[in-house]
């Protein structure tokens, strides 16, 4: 299987202007699910690199982040963000009781069921072991309880403190 660092940005240009094409036009293609790894791994890369250089407690992710939150809260008062357990969201149960939350936001967010890459443990950084493949509805609730909640900001102070040892 091929890596990020395996393509030259013209190919992950060709790669990302092929995601806004109508889904149902493609098979399981191999190479169109990397295309949408490409465009996660981006993603997740510019959110880490977002939230370790600024204030993540003030940070909006939408135009309806109070709303978002709310309601987030609301339906999974007692879901534990800090570490996320994959069965939190993938276990059958956990995904009966995700589907309203997540259909409730089909004509507000846009993308709202896009795939995205979430941190299990919201104290590291992206590797392999600590991502997991979400609907970005659910990325979006987690995240923004995760900023509110102030479990993102040791991420801001770790990368000043490294930043101040190197220099």
């Amino acid at each position: 299987m091929a890596n990020l660092s395996d393509f030259n940005a013209t190919e992950l240009n060709a790669a990302g202007s092929q995601l806004t094409n109508d889904a149902s036009k493609y098979g399981n293609n191999p190479d169109l699910e990397m295309q949408w790894a490409v465009k996660s791994y981006h993603h997740a890369e510019t959110y880490f690199n977002l939230i370790c250089s600024v204030d993540p407690t003030v940070l909006k992710l939408t135009k309806i982040d109070d709303d978002l939150y709310t309601e987030f809260r609301k339906e999974f008062p007692d879901l534990k963000i800090d570490i996320i357990q994959e069965d939190q969201l993938k276990s059958v149960e956990s995904k009966a009781k995700w589907r309203p939350f997540l259909n409730a936001y089909e004509k507000i967010i846009e993308d709202f069921n896009f795939g995205t890459l979430l941190r299990l443990d919201c104290s590291k950084a992206y590797t392999e072991e600590n991502s997991i493949l979400v609907v970005r509805i659910q990325f979006l609730a987690i995240e923004i309880a995760r900023n509110r909640e102030g479990y993102n900001s040791p991420l801001r102070l770790q990368k000043r403190e490294k930043s101040e040892q190197n220099t």
